[in-house]
């Protein structure tokens, strides 16, 4: 039976995935998803395992959760945008900006916003190339929606993304046990 991970946008699994092979014989499927997706996914079965951001409803009530890493927000700006010339930068330095995904909570923005339709982060980050807007993401995100014409800067002072590996408490196994050691970097000599 096939042990089916899904992962949201800018999480890398694949170094896992790659040593629970060299490790077991039972097949490992990585199913890209959207954050969106992730809880009901995981209710219904559609996946056994989940690399997500928090919060996912749930997590440490009903979901297992192991906390695996910390994400850096950055903003992404045109190439020709003054932050562009900076590695880092404070919330207060984007007050007077457009968020097309709108106005981060922390960033105190001193004026009115555009009414911005529904859209993707990867069509955002084309309005911020645009030079109509800004868009604040965890920095993984800023990597896989990298383009040319944008740049990002670490945003010093709003609070970093926790990465997560989750999956349902009543559907807790020796074959997910086994993927939870994969993760945590257990050896096939190692022990619980």
């Amino acid at each position: 039976m096939t042990l089916r991970i899904a992962f949201v946008p800018g999480a890398t699994p694949d170094k896992w995935a790659r040593h629970w092979r060299e490790r077991f014989r039972e097949p490992l499927e990585l199913l890209p998803v959207e954050e969106a997706d992730v809880r009901a996914l995981l209710e219904d079965g559609g996946v056994d395992m989940a690399v997500a951001r928090l919060p996912v409803p749930g997590a440490g009530e009903d979901l297992h959760c192991v906390h695996l890493y910390e994400e850096l927000p950055v903003v992404v700006v045109p190439t020709e945008h003054v932050v562009a010339g900076f590695d880092e930068v404070s919330a207060a330095d984007l007050a007077d900006e457009q968020f097309p995904l709108g106005v981060p909570s922390g960033v105190p923005s001193r004026m009115d916003q555009l009414p911005f339709g529904p859209m993707t982060v990867k069509d955002a980050i084309e309005v911020a190339a645009s030079g109509t807007g800004v868009v604040v993401v965890p920095m993984s995100v800023a990597r896989l929606h990298h383009r040319k014409d944008v740049t990002h800067a670490v945003v010093t002072d709003l609070p970093t993304t926790q990465m997560a590996l989750l999956w349902p408490k009543d559907r807790d196994d020796e074959r997910t046990q086994a993927f939870v050691g994969v993760v945590r970097g257990r050896t096939a000599r190692s022990s619980r």
